[in-house]
Formats: C-alpha cells, structure tokens, sequence
C-alpha cells in the first residue's frame, strides 16, 4: 500500500478519527447508537455523503468564490443527503423510520462539512475521495462499536433487527451474548450514551500511551 494511503487510514482510523478525537458529529451518533443494526445504518449513509460531498466539492473548488464557499457546501451536502434519505425511504423503510429526523440532519455534521472546508476544497478529486472514505470508516468504527456496546448492556444481544437492513434473510442473525439478561436501562437512553463514548475514549487513550511508551 502506497505510503500516503497508508497514512491516510491510520489518520481517519486512530490518530484523527472525527467522532473518538475531533468529538465531531455527536449528536447522531450519540441519538441512534441504541443498536448495532442502527449504528450501522447511520455509518454507511454518513460515509456516502463524506465520499460525495467531498469528491463533488473537490471537483467544482476551481468554480466556487471564496466568499461564498460555506452556503454551497452545504447545498451540496444537502443534495446528496436528500438523494440518500430517498433512497432510504424507498428500499430500508423500517430502518429509515427507526433512524427518523437524524438522516436529514447529517447536513449539518460537523465532521462533514470540516472535511469539506479543510480537505476537499484545496485538494483534487481523488485525494478527496480517499479523505472522505477514511473519515467515514473512522466515524462508522466509532458509531458501531458504541452500537454494539450498548446493545450488549441494554438487551444482551447483538445485530437485533438486522432484517431492518439486510432483509428477511437476516431475521436469524440476532445473537444473545447474555441468556436470561433483563437489561442495563441506562445503557438505551442518552446518559447511558455519554458514558459509552467516554470509555471508548479513555480505551483509545488508554492505547496511545501504551503505544507511546513502547
């Protein structure tokens, strides 16, 4: 692997990882993380729009003003995210229903419209394409891992409900990780949220001095 691809996911998945670093687009991933399944779905929209958003603004960065950049970045994002959101409704209803107001509001990730600014409005198409990628498997590793956490402590299981977003055929995925489990409460609502974030921030912390020291 090319050096500068090597780097780049190492950055987008560790060093500069939005949601475990940068703190960046909290808001859905604190709202919807409930469940793997959720989780997931949230990741892959939230990095098709980073990969589109950024590749589309790296591409037109030659015809915008500079005064005006802002407001059309974020039309482009929200055309992108519209398109999405459609899509959702058309072919994943129950999991667009499950995800609700937080897939239009994607627009306003920070995380996105940073990596517009930052990246892909001073760098070509493909460089751009490559930032937007990793930054959404960054975010998508954090956002299922606090999925899969909570999951866990609110109902002992994992990938409930998968049919949600991989059909009938998945109605026999959900694995019970604990028998006989009535639940950790806490864990499904939003405190139970802030507190698994913040483990899997002092975890990734935890690792960078141990690595440090090594």
């Amino acid at each position: 692997m090319d050096k500068n691809i090597r780097t780049s996911f190492i950055n987008g998945l560790w060093h500069n990882n939005q949601a475990l670093v940068a703190l960046l687009g909290l808001c859905p991933l604190l709202a919807v993380s409930n469940t793997v399944v959720n989780s997931l779905g949230l990741a892959i929209a939230t990095t098709l729009t980073l990969v589109l958003s950024n590749g589309l603004i790296a591409y037109s960065r030659g015809f915008i003003l500079a005064e005006i950049r802002l407001p059309l970045f974020v039309l482009m994002i929200a055309g992108i995210v519209t398109i999405i959101e459609l899509m959702m409704n058309a072919w994943f209803y129950q999991l667009y229903k499950s995800l609700g107001i937080f897939i239009p509001l994607i627009v306003t990730n920070c995380a996105i419209i940073g990596r517009a600014e930052v990246f892909a409005s001073k760098n070509p198409v493909l460089p751009s394409l490559l930032d937007g990628l990793v930054m959404g498997l960054g975010f998508s590793v954090a956002l299922i891992l606090l999925g899969a956490l909570r999951e866990v402590l609110s109902m002992g299981t994992l990938f409930s409900q998968a049919e949600l977003l991989f059909g009938a055929s998945a109605q026999h995925w959900q694995m019970n990780v604990f028998d006989d489990y009535s639940g950790v409460l806490l864990a499904a609502l939003p405190p139970g949220a802030f507190i698994a974030l913040g483990l899997l921030v002092a975890l990734k912390n935890a690792l960078d001095l141990l690595f440090s020291k090594k």
